[in-house]
This record gives C-alpha cells, sequence and structure tokens, in this order.
C-alpha cells in the first residue's frame, strides 16, 4: 500500500462532501456546491449519477430549509415588495440556483406561506438543471 492510497478517504466521501457543500450553499452560507461538484466529477466521472442527486437533493433541501424558517416569520400587510413572486407562485423558485436572489426567492416563497410540494419540485427542477450544467462543462 503506497501513501497516496492512504490519503484516499474512498469514493463515497466525495459523495457525503458533496451533499453537505450543497446543503450549505443554499443557505444564506456561503459556499461553492459547483466547485466541489466540478472537483469530484473529475477525480470520479464513473459517479455522475450519484454526484448530481446528492447535489440536488441537498441543495434542494437547503433551500427548503431557508423556506421552512421564513416561514416561521409573521406576516406583514404590507407585501408590495413580494408581488412578483406572489404573482408567478412556486415556478419562479426554477431560479433559486442563483447567488444572492435565489435564497431571497426560497425565503420570499416560505414567507408568502407558498404551498412546500410545488416549491419543492420548482427548486429542485431548477437546481437540478443548474448542477446538470456544470457536470456537462466538466465531462
Amino acid at each position: 500500500m503506497d501513501f497516496l492510497t492512504l490519503l484516499d478517504p474512498g469514493p463515497d466521501a466525495g459523495l457525503a462532501a458533496l451533499f453537505v457543500s450543497s446543503f450549505l450553499s443554499a443557505t444564506l452560507l456561503p459556499g461553492g456546491s459547483e466547485l466541489v461538484l466540478a472537483g469530484l466529477l473529475k477525480l470520479r466521472p464513473e459517479q455522475l449519477v450519484a454526484a448530481l442527486a446528492l447535489a440536488t437533493l441537498g441543495n434542494t433541501l437547503g433551500g427548503m430549509s431557508t423556506w421552512a424558517l421564513a416561514r416561521l416569520l409573521p406576516e406583514k400587510a404590507d407585501t408590495t415588495r413580494l408581488a412578483w413572486v406572489r404573482r408567478h407562485g412556486a415556478p419562479v423558485l426554477v431560479l433559486s440556483w442563483a447567488p444572492v436572489v435565489g435564497d431571497a426567492l426560497c425565503a420570499a416563497a416560505g414567507w408568502l406561506r407558498l404551498a412546500w410540494l410545488p416549491c419543492l419540485l420548482w427548486m429542485g427542477a431548477g437546481k437540478l438543471l443548474r448542477y446538470a450544467l456544470v457536470a456537462w462543462t466538466v465531462l
């Protein structure tokens, strides 16, 4: 057994790190899950399907945690700044992958009490498309 073999944490460690990174990146914490995905796919391209699934799941769960936390906030009468989100509903969450505005969209959807299932599905679709684009550029 050589020294590099001892340093390799195994194929599942990269997937676990990707899941954690993608979850944290979807919260208000800064993160770079796209870079983690790209690095993992460079090292282990055979893990494409698992990597896309775990990155999408982690990032969607992170976005839904923002949605849930915002839902706990009391509603105010003035929602003029959120009129666009209210008008278009859950489909705007397809943009939840976008830096800065994505977190705000997830929070707005929760604060507006939009239904969880459509929010989850639209959010997941947008995040999957983003990660698929990253994977396509890497492979």
